[in-house]
C-alpha cells in the first residue's frame, strides 16, 4: 500500500551497515545521486542502499566483491532507477542463489469444484506433511487438511485461503534435490475473490487447475485476469481425467482461445475416463504410472511398453509442443526451421523461459481424486515456476516521490516485508507476511511504513493450515505469520532504515448489502465480530445508515454475507436478524442542464449569501468518474469559495437526490456567480453548490443504474430447459451455451436485483445438482418502471422517517 505523505520514524543509518553491504552486495551500481552528507566525496555511483542514505566506500570493496569501480563506471543518469533483474541474478552471491533456487512460493487457483483442495491434499501427502488423505466434504468426520473451518467442511467449499509448506525431493542428474514449497490453497467462489487477489499479490507462481470435462469456466477467466494483473507465471493442470467425457485437448484449446495465452500439453494421457492409468512425459518421452497405496509409487517405463496408439499420439503431441515453443523461443524456432529435433535440456529450458516470461503455459494431465498425476505437477513446479530471485520485487521510495526501487532477496540486507492477510488466532491477530528483502527474526523491531509505529515481533510461525510451527527467523523470499503485530492488510514493514512502501492488492467494490441486527441485544460481541471481519476481509464493509440507524453490511454476493452471518452465530454466539438485501444502485444524468442558484439566509447577525451559475452534464466516462470544473472569468468568485464549491459537489455525489445512492459520470461546471461583502462564506458556497446540484440533477434526465452480473450456470444436460426458463423469467440475456458429454454450462448477463433467491430455485429445478457463479460486469440503466418504483419507495420511506421524528 502506498504511504505517500506519511510521517516516518526511521532511524538514522548505522555505520556497521557499510561492511554488511560490502560483504553481500554483488550488484553493479547503475545510477547516480546527489551526494548526501554522509556520502563519499565526488562518488558518481549509488546503490539502492546508498540512495536511502547509507554510505558505500567503493574503492575498498570493488576489487573483491564485483562492484563497479569509480574509474570503470558507465555513463549514469542523475535520476535513480530500478535495477534490471538480469543484473541482480548475474551478480548474486552464490550462497544466496543456491538457497533461493530451492524455494518456490506458489498458489493453487481454479473455478469452483475443479479439485484445488483435493489436489493440495495429495501434495501434502506425497511430500510427507500429512500421513493420510481425507476428502473435501468431511464425509469421514475429518475433512481435507486445508479446509480447517467447520463451514468449509460442511459446504464442501474453500472460504478462506490456507497456507502451508512442504519439502519435495526431486531427482536431478541422478541426485536427490530438496525443494522448499510455500503453498496457498485459494477459494474458487467469486464471493471470496479477495482471497485469490491477496494470495497472487505475494506469490511467485501459480498452478491453474481446469476440469477435463468443463474446461475453461467463468471463474477460470477471473483467475486468469488476476494472474495477469500481478504478472504471475503459471503452469496448468487438467484435472478429473477419470470422469466420463474427459477431454484434455478441449481444455487446452480453450486456454489458447479464451484465455489468450499460448498453451501446449507436456503430457498425454494413457487411457481415459475409467481406464485412465497414467501419462506420457513428452519432454523425456517416458511413460509414468502411479502404483501402490494412493499412487505413492511413481513407476517409469519405456514407450515400447505402452499401446501403439498412445505412442503415436505422444509423438504427434510432442511435435505440437515443439511448434508452440518455436513461437515463443528463438532457440527452438531456429532448430524447428532447420528441421532439427531439440534436445531434452533445450525443451526444458525453453519451457521455463517462456513460462517465466508469461508467454506460455505448460499443461499437465491427471486426476487428483484417483491419485494419478500429482507428483509430476510438483516436478513441474520445481522445473518451470520461478524462485524468488527470478521475479522482480519493486518498492516505492517515499522520500523521492515514490520512485520505484529494486528489492534484493538477501538475508543480510535491511528487512522489507508486506502484510497480505490477517486472521484472528488464539494468541491475538495473526498477520501473514511475505519477506521480500532481509530476514525477519524473533524479538526484532519493525516499523509500519503506513503509521510509522515501531513494533516488536514476539513470535514467528510457519502455517500448516490451522496448525503453527514456531521458528526463530524467516529468510528473504519466504512467507510466514507473526503474532502481536497491529496492522491492516496491505501494510509494508521495514527495519526502520529504508523509507520504502509496497503497492497493495486490488480490492473490488461490494455489490450487495443487507441490514443486520443482533436478536438479543448482544452488542459487544456483535461489534467485536464485525470489526474483526472488516480487518480480515477488505471486501466486507459495514456502516450505519444515518437516517434509519440500521447497521448495513456489504459484500461480494449472497453467499459471502450468508457465511459471515453464520460465523457470527457459531464463533461469537450472536444470532442475527437480516433485512432484505439491498442492491448497490448508482445515479447519473443523461442531458445537459444549466443552473443559476442563489442561497440567501438572514439570521440575527451576519447572514449567508452565495450565488453559483453554470451547468451540469454527463461525462460519458467509461469508469464513471465525476468531475468538477471552474471556468470563472474576472474573479467573481474567489479561490477559497471555489474550493468550498468543489467540496459541496463531492459531498453531493456521495448520496444522490433520487434514491440516496452514489452518483456516477456527472460533471459540474461553475462559470459565474456573485458574493456579498459581509454575508458570503465558504459554508455558504458549499451549501449553495449542494442545493444547486440537487435541483439541477432532477432536471437533467436522471437515470438510476443497476449492477449487471455475469452469470454462469452448470447443471446436467437433462435440466437445460429448466435453467433456460429460470433465466428467461429474470429477463437475462443468454450469451453462450456450451453442451458437454453429461452437463452443460450456460453464460448470461442479468441484473443483480433479479438474481436474489436464485440459488434456492436452482437447487429445486435441478434436484440439487446445479451450481452457479456470478461476478460484477457493469452498471446499466434500470427499466423505467423499476426506476419509478425505486423513487416512490425512497420518497415513501423518507416521509415515514420524517413523520416519526
Amino acid at each position: 500500500m502506498r504511504a505517500a505523505g506519511v510521517k516516518s520514524q526511521f532511524r538514522t543509518p548505522r555505520p556497521f551497515f557499510i561492511s554488511t553491504v560490502a560483504r553481500t552486495l554483488r550488484i553493479p551500481a547503475i545510477v547516480a545521486r546527489k551526494p548526501s552528507k554522509c556520502s563519499a566525496p565526488h562518488s558518481p555511483l549509488s546503490s539502492p542502499f546508498a540512495r536511502a542514505g547509507y554510505p558505500l566506500v567503493l574503492n575498498r570493496v570493488s576489487r573483491t566483491r564485483g562492484l563497479v569501480s569509480v574509474a570503470a563506471a558507465p555513463a549514469v543518469s542523475e535520476e535513480p532507477d530500478i535495477i534490471p533483474q538480469d543484473e541482480i541474478l548475474a551478480k548474486m552471491d552464490p550462497k544466496e542463489m543456491t538457497r533461493l533456487a530451492r524455494v518456490r512460493n506458489i498458489g493453487i487457483a481454479a473455478h469452483i469444484d475443479s479439485g484445488k483442495t483435493t489436489c493440495t491434499e495429495r501434495v501434502l501427502f506425497y511430500t510427507g506433511r500429512i500421513k493420510s488423505i481425507h476428502e473435501v466434504r468431511g464425509k469421514d468426520a475429518v475433512g481435507a487438511k486445508m479446509d480447517s473451518m467447520d463451514l468449509e467442511r460442511e459446504k464442501g467449499i474453500t472460504i478462506q485461503s490456507a497456507a502451508t509448506f512442504c519439502d519435495w525431493v526431486k531427482k536431478e542428474n541422478g541426485a536427490d534435490e530438496k525443494y522448499h514449497i510455500n503453498l496457498i490453497d485459494t477459494p474458487g467462489h467469486i464471493d471470496f475473490t479477495i482471497e485469490v487477489e491477496r494470495a497472487l499479490r505475494v506469490l511467485d507462481g501459480a498452478v491453474m487447475i481446469l476440469c477435463a470435462v468443463s474446461g475453461v469456466q467463468s471463474q477460470t477467466i477471473t483467475v486468469d485476469r488476476q494472474m495477469k494483473r500481478y504478472n504471475v507465471p503459471r503452469i496448468s493442470f487438467v484435472n478429473k481425467m477419470d470422469r466420463m467425457g474427459a477431454n484434455p485437448w478441449k481444455a487446452i484449446e480453450q486456454i489458447n482461445s479464451k484465455l489468450k495465452i499460448p498453451a501446449a500439453a507436456i503430457q498425454v494421457p494413457i487411457g481415459g475416463e475409467d481406464a485412465f492409468e497414467g501419462v506420457v512425459d513428452l519432454v523425456r518421452m517416458k511413460a509414468i504410472f502411479f502404483e501402490g497405496h494412493k499412487g505413492i509409487n511413481v513407476v517409469e517405463k519405456e514407450l515400447s511398453e505402452i499401446p501403439t496408439e498412445v505412442r503415436k499420439l505422444a509423438e504427434e503431441k510432442r511435435e505440437v509442443l515443439i511448434a508452440a515453443l518455436a513461437d515463443v523461443d528463438d532457440t527452438i524456432a531456429e532448430l524447428w526451421l532447420e528441421e532439427k529435433t531439440p534436445a531434452q535440456e533445450q525443451i526444458k529450458a525453453a519451457i521455463r523461459q517462456a513460462t517465466l516470461a508469461r508467454k506460455f503455459t505448460p499443461v499437465l494431465i491427471g486426476s487428483a481424486l484417483a491419485d494419478k498425476g500429482v507428483q509430476p505437477v510438483l516436478d513441474a513446479v520445481c522445473d518451470y515456476l520461478p524462485n524468488p530471485s527470478d521475479v522482480p520485487a519493486v518498492a516505492l521510495d517515499r522520500r523521492r516521490n515514490e520512485t520505484p526501487v529494486s528489492l534484493v532477496p538477501y538475508n543480510s540486507l535491511p528487512f522489507v516485508g508486506l502484510a497480505f492477510k490477517l486472521e484472528e488466532g488464539n494468541f491475538g491477530q495473526l498477520t501473514y507476511i511475505r519477506v521480500y528483502q532481509g530476514a525477519l527474526k524473533k524479538g526484532m523491531h519493525v516499523y509500519n511504513a503506513k503509521s510509522g509505529k515501531k513494533i516488536k515481533v514476539p513470535k514467528i510461525v510457519r502455517m500448516h493450515s490451522d496448525e503453527m510451527e514456531e521458528v526463530p527467523s524467516i529468510g528473504a523470499g519466504e512467507i510466514c505469520a507473526v503474532f502481536g503485530v497491529d496492522c491492516a492488510s496491505g501494510d509494508t514493514f521495514t527495519d526502520g532504515g529504508l523509507p520504502y512502501s509496497m503497492t497493495s492488492m486490488f480490492v473490488p467494490d461490494p455489490v450487495i448489502s443487507l441490514s443486520i441486527k443482533p436478536k438479543n441485544k448482544e452488542t459487544a460481541a456483535f461489534s467485536k465480530a464485525i470489526n474483526r471481519f472488516q480487518r480480515e476481509d477488505p471486501t466486507f464493509r459495514c456502516k450505519v445508515d444515518p437516517e434509519s440507524q440500521e447497521t448495513i453490511i456489504s459484500g461480494m454476493g449472497e453467499l459471502h454475507l450468508e457465511i459471515y452471518v453464520e460465523r457470527l452465530r457459531r464463533e461469537y454466539g450472536v444470532d442475527c436478524v437480516t433485512g432484505k438485501p439491498e442492491v448497490a444502485y448508482r445515479e447519473t444524468i443523461d442531458s445537459r442542464q444549466e443552473f443559476d442558484y442563489v442561497f440567501k439566509r438572514q439570521t440575527g447577525g451576519a447572514g449567508d449569501y452565495a450565488r453559483v451559475m453554470g451547468y451540469m452534464e454527463p461525462t460519458r466516462d467509461p469508469e464513471g468518474k465525476n468531475h468538477f470544473e471552474e471556468q470563472i472569468v474576472g474573479g467573481h468568485i474567489s479561490e477559497k469559495f471555489l474550493y468550498a464549491c468543489e467540496k459541496g459537489f463531492l459531498k453531493s455525489t456521495e448520496k444522490g437526490p433520487m434514491i440516496g445512492h452514489r452518483v456516477l459520470g456527472t460533471r459540474m461546471i461553475i462559470n459565474d456567480g456573485a458574493t456579498h461583502m459581509v454575508d458570503s462564506s465558504e459554508m455558504s458556497f458549499k451549501t449553495a453548490t449542494e442545493y444547486a446540484f440537487r435541483d439541477t440533477f432532477k432536471l437533467a434526465s436522471p437515470i438510476i443504474l443497476e449492477p449487471i452480473m455475469k452469470v454462469a450456470v452448470s447443471a446436467p444436460n437433462e435440466f437445460q430447459g429448466n435453467i433456460v426458463g429460470l433465466m428467461n423469467k429474470r429477463n437475462a440475456v443468454i450469451e453462450d451455451s456450451e453442451i458437454g458429454a453429461d452437463e452443460f454450462t450456460l453464460t448470461a448477463t442479468c441484473s443483480l436485483n433479479a438474481m436474489f433467491g436464485f440459488s434456492s430455485q436452482l437447487r429445486a429445478a435441478t434436484q440439487g445438482k446445479g451450481e452457479f457463479s456470478m461476478e460484477f460486469k457493469d452498471y446499466l440503466p434500470t427499466p423505467p418502471q423499476l426506476q419509478k418504483e425505486l423513487i416512490a419507495n425512497f420518497e415513501k420511506e423518507r416521509a415515514r422517517r420524517k413523520a416519526a421524528k
